[in-house]
């Protein structure tokens, strides 16, 4: 076998939006759009018509000229943000949609997962959907009656298992459809970041069960925006932008690229313009600019280990308000949350005026050890209105101070700040009565 696993080649996949699609039923009807469409578009044109123009703009790239290989036994992370790519890359690999341009080549057998009950039928139960789903993998009877059993343990539906599908919850419907996929034995397993339907136990679950089939010398390609599964996970990874590969190597390294393009990092003390940033929310309130610090000179204001961290904020209100919510949070380079300063856990409401307010938020000891971390914003009032959500909103250093470095022996033992006590005690009298 080709130590490739897959190879693809210029992909590219052009889709068209808005419109109403028209009905070409005949082949003959097909192959006279093909050769009119072109000039129909270019008259429009000439004659300064807007709708021609229109109707060339209501097309973008979903993929524009991705080129890669992976080799077998290889776990390559696919990592980007919404709208980058992904998704259209794995349906092309698994021959779902055929690419606009360019060619992959598979040498292997694919087993995908990519959306929640892709090939399960609503009405057959749980048992029935296992034989369908698998023979839509290419297995055999005799392969998915020997991996049956496995399968239905590791999916945790057995009380459920002669129950129609259209039942099941999400959840469940990850669970039989993971299981199914990853115990077909394929040689390339392609995973979608459907993963994000399960509790947190399946989750682990599944990674490890990744971590199994790589460790197997299959291939296994993963998309997921949790960043913390992609490191421990892949080996090497790819980041798409707007449909383009523009960083490919060490997991590592193409993560620390890709927090790098989507935050900005700014000195200690000065105003960092929030203005341009990519954000969910209504907008009713919205931060406008953040500014940070650790009020110490002697760190330059810079945050260090086991100072505080001063967090001021420029918010914007459409209209005098209460918000319930104003959250300034760290996150680390793979978005696992350390610390949360949010106004909420005071139950104080905080109230904003039409236009500008500045609101301090005072983290009295950080607790973090020396590194590059997220700051992300959060203004709501929960359950029912999220008005402004940047969740990589900037990116600061927290260093370590001279005076709180830990002092190392030349043997490489750390040293450590003990007591001695002695007392009268009784055999079998537990220590900390």
């Amino acid at each position: 076998m080709s130590e490739i696993a897959l190879r693809a080649v210029e992909l590219s996949k052009l889709y068209r939006i808005g419109g109403a699609p028209r009905q070409l039923d005949r082949l003959g009807d097909q192959v006279v759009e093909l050769v009119a469409a072109p000039l129909r578009r270019m008259r429009r044109l000439l004659r300064g018509d807007a709708s021609g123009a229109a109707e060339l703009d209501r097309t973008f790239w979903a993929l524009d000229d991705v080129s890669f290989e992976i080799r077998h036994g290889e776990v390559i992370g696919i990592i980007g943000d919404n709208g980058a790519g992904k998704s259209t890359l794995l349906k092309i690999l698994s021959r779902i949609t055929e690419p606009t341009r360019g060619y992959a080549d598979v040498y292997g057998r694919i087993s995908s997962l990519l959306e929640v009950g892709t090939g399960f039928h609503p009405e057959l139960t749980g048992r029935e959907n296992i034989f369908l789903n698998g023979s839509i993998l290419g297995m055999r009877k005799r392969e998915i009656e020997r991996q049956f059993d496995a399968i239905v343990d590791f999916a945790e539906i057995e009380q459920f298992l002669d129950t129609p599908v259209k039942h099941y919850s999400s959840g469940m419907y990850v669970r039989l459809a993971f299981a199914v996929a990853a115990h077909l034995e394929p040689e390339i397993l392609l995973v979608d970041e459907v993963l994000a339907v399960g509790d947190i136990a399946f989750q682990k679950k599944c990674l490890g069960k990744m971590d199994d089939v790589s460790k197997q010398g299959r291939t296994v390609i993963f998309v997921s925006h949790n960043l913390n599964a992609l490191q421990r996970l892949c080996t090497r990874s790819l980041l798409l932008n707007h449909g383009r590969l523009v960083a490919e190597g060490k997991t590592d390294t193409v993560i620390a690229r890709y927090l790098n393009d989507r935050t900005s990092s700014g000195a200690p003390g000065a105003w960092i313009d929030l203005t341009d940033k990519a954000r969910e929310g209504t907008g009713r309130v919205r931060f406008a600019a953040v500014a940070y610090s650790s009020r110490n000179p002697l760190a330059a204001h810079q945050p260090y280990a086991n100072g505080p961290l001063e967090i001021t904020l420029d918010l914007v209100s459409d209209a005098p308000r209460t918000v319930d919510s104003i959250a300034a949070t760290l996150y680390d380079r793979y978005g696992t949350k350390l610390v949360n300063a949010d106004t909420l856990a005071l139950g104080e409401a905080v109230t904003l005026t039409a236009g500008h307010s500045i609101l301090h938020l005072q983290v009295e000891r950080l607790h973090l050890n020396p590194g590059i971390y997220m700051l992300g914003l959060w203004a709501a009032n929960p359950p029912g209105e999220m008005f402004d959500s940047l969740p990589t909103a900037i990116q600061l250093e927290v260093v370590e101070l001279e005076s709180e470095k830990i002092r190392v022996e030349a043997d490489g033992v750390v040293p450590c700040d003990f007591r001695v006590r002695i007392g009268p005690g009784a055999p079998h009298r537990p220590v900390w009565a």
